[in-house]
């Protein structure tokens, strides 16, 4: 075994290991060995998810700190808003979200995600954009009512944790670094070599923030390939290299990330984020018909495109060793029509 301890605060929340199996209809189909990781069933309800594995580290701060509200942020039909809200029930803390609504939800007929918050105890604000507004004008504007929500509540003798947008910080990435490990365990039971390739869906950097720091750790040698959910800007890379580093220095390790340590996909993201376009829906739907897994529309459908893509391009070669790793956000199939995307064949 070379998973090592993350002698961090941690609350127990994720079914570890997740499984990882081969995909074998879809490996036939494309001439490659294709295996996922099924992070879409982290637990611990029926709707996990990669978060979850954040989610432990940063619950496992809250509690270590005697806080007893955690605020996060998201879209409306934010993944990761979901799994917070479910964390904070196991947990015992109270969770606060604000949510941008970028497609406007019916609040009469709540749907995936938002009606998952409301079932969980959440407490719910939802912020609607103006005309003109952009989504990250949407956020600002979240983060100003937060701001003044939790000095109201630390004004009364409350204690919380500000979790940013998709728990993308150092505590949060610890839990990808120790996903990273888990992988390896996994490989070496099974006996096989490393996979040429990891895909996986990318929005706030923390997934890909903590993989790249687990396999720093471990000396691996996969090639991390991330496929954007959303636009990205030249800032990006150096987020991720930052937050990966604050990972490795934090478990007093000697390795480094770089930027040319891993590769951005941006050209996926099709008209915007949580806009399905055809060739995400496509994807989907391969992936459901071929091995009766349900991708999510907004993030791993995007993803599984661009590595559709790659094997039709020759960025995967015949026969090479790729490895999914999905994500989770099924909730999210039963979302806004403007979300779902066309199933019809």
């Amino acid at each position: 075994m070379i998973n090592v301890f993350i002698d961090e605060p941690r609350v127990p929340l994720i079914f570890a290991p997740t499984p990882l199996h081969p995909a074998e209809n879809l490996s036939k189909e494309l001439g490659i060995d294709l295996w996922f990781k099924r992070d879409d069933l982290t637990g611990p309800g029926a709707f996990g998810g990669n978060k979850m594995r954040k989610l432990e580290f940063l619950m496992g701060e809250a509690k270590a700190k005697n806080l007893d509200y955690v605020f996060t942020y998201g879209a409306s039909q934010s993944n990761h808003a979901m799994q917070t809200a479910a964390a904070c029930a196991r947990s015992g803390l109270k969770c606060v979200l604000y949510l941008v609504a970028l497609v406007p939800p019916d609040t009469k007929a709540l749907r995936g995600n938002m009606l998952l918050d409301t079932l969980f105890g959440a407490e719910i604000h939802v912020v609607n954009l103006e005309p003109g507004e952009t989504e990250d004008d949407g956020f600002e504007k979240c983060y100003v009512l937060a701001a003044e929500h939790i000095k109201k509540l630390e004004a009364e003798g409350h204690g919380c944790l500000n979790v940013p947008v998709g728990g993308a910080s150092m505590a949060g990435s610890l839990g990808f670094a120790s996903g990273y490990l888990e992988l390896r365990d996994q490989l070496l039971l099974l006996e096989r070599p490393p996979f040429d390739y990891i895909y996986h869906s990318t929005g706030s950097a923390g997934t890909m923030a903590g993989l790249l720091a687990g396999r720093a750790m471990a000396g691996g040698s996969e090639a991390i390939r991330s496929v954007c959910a959303s636009e990205k800007g030249g800032e990006y890379e150096p987020k991720v290299v930052k937050m990966a580093n604050e990972v490795l220095v934090h478990l007093c390790q000697e390795a480094r990330v770089q930027e040319k340590d891993f590769t951005v996909w941006r050209e996926y993201v099709g008209p915007g984020y949580e806009i399905p376009y055809p060739e995400s829906t496509a994807a989907l739907k391969l992936v459901a018909r071929r091995e009766g897994i349900t991708l999510d529309p907004v993030y791993s459908a995007k993803a599984f495109a661009g590595l559709l893509d790659h094997v039709k391009t020759g960025k995967i070669k015949a026969g090479e060793k790729v490895l999914f790793w999905c994500t989770g956000g099924a909730a999210s199939l039963f979302a806004e029509p403007e979300i779902v995307g066309d199933f019809a064949d």
